[in-house]
């Protein structure tokens, strides 16, 4: 790790002033996205920490552009068909679901494991925008669009090995993680650094009990890491020395992947 980087790196850009109804607007969003079903409005307030009639009047803006609904019975409120847009166009837009497509697939087949594409957005979170599904008992709970902690599991591994933001930073948001069996932060650091050198990760138990995650990355033409290829499946079935050669093999897919990506722009 650098310890010269406790100073925020350039890459972090300028300061972003708060902008209120924004942030609340994008909560609401990022809250019925949680919610298995239609959510009343004081439900939203108060989970949000929202006053009533603020939330209510953020909600009736979102209903009028279509990026939720309100059910008109019970006056619940969930998710519209106007993300589906938005969402669509954001996939429609990069071509790392078409590429890495074939990629997720020969994995899944040749290894019984569940494989996924992630575009990394900073430190906050990566994102779903691609996904191939083993037959094999265990199954990822993962579609399209799930996010993740950008440091949680293997991938976060990566996150923290190839990004240049400083000790401090990394060891506050690490703190913020939830795993099964979390290692503690000089261990964290101790594999960071090992996965610096290698080039991809594996993480065997920690993030979820029983369960081993392989992940490599995907670097612009620039050399930063914007995506990863991540592979998911039961450690009694994928032992130690297997998901070394899985992880070989995968590095070989996402180093193509990148010259592909690079080509394509």
């Amino acid at each position: 790790m650098k310890t010269s980087s406790d100073v925020p790196s350039k890459s972090a850009g300028p300061r972003v002033r708060p902008v209120p109804a924004v942030s609340r607007s994008i909560a609401i969003l990022r809250y019925l996205g949680r919610s298995p079903s239609p959510v009343p409005l004081k439900s939203i307030a108060n989970e949000l920490g929202l006053v009533t009639s603020t939330c209510l009047h953020i909600l009736r803006v979102l209903v009028d552009e279509g990026l939720i609904k309100v059910e008109p019975g019970t006056k619940q409120y969930s998710l519209g068909v106007g993300m589906l847009a938005l969402a669509r166009s954001v996939i429609e837009r990069s071509p790392f679901p078409q590429l890495a497509q074939p990629i997720l697939d020969r994995i899944t087949k040749t290894w019984g494991v569940t494989t996924i594409g992630v575009e990394v957005t900073g430190l906050e979170h990566m994102v779903v925008l691609a996904l191939a599904r083993s037959q094999a008992p265990f199954s990822l709970h993962v579609d399209v669009g799930s996010r993740f902690p950008a440091l949680i599991s293997a991938t976060g591994r990566l996150v923290a090995a190839f990004s240049d933001v400083g000790d401090k930073e990394l060891e506050r948001r690490f703190k913020a993680l939830r795993w099964d069996q979390p290692p503690d932060i000089e261990t964290w650091r101790s594999e960071v650094e090992a996965v610096r050198r290698k080039g991809y990760s594996i993480d065997r138990n920690t993030y979820i009990s029983g369960i081993v995650v392989v992940a490599v990355p995907v670097f612009d033409v620039s050399g930063r890491m914007t995506h990863s290829l991540v592979a998911t499946g039961v450690a009694d079935r994928l032992s130690a020395s297997q998901s070394q050669v899985l992880a070989k093999e995968f590095q070989l897919e996402a180093q193509a992947l990148s010259k592909l990506l690079a080509a394509s722009h």
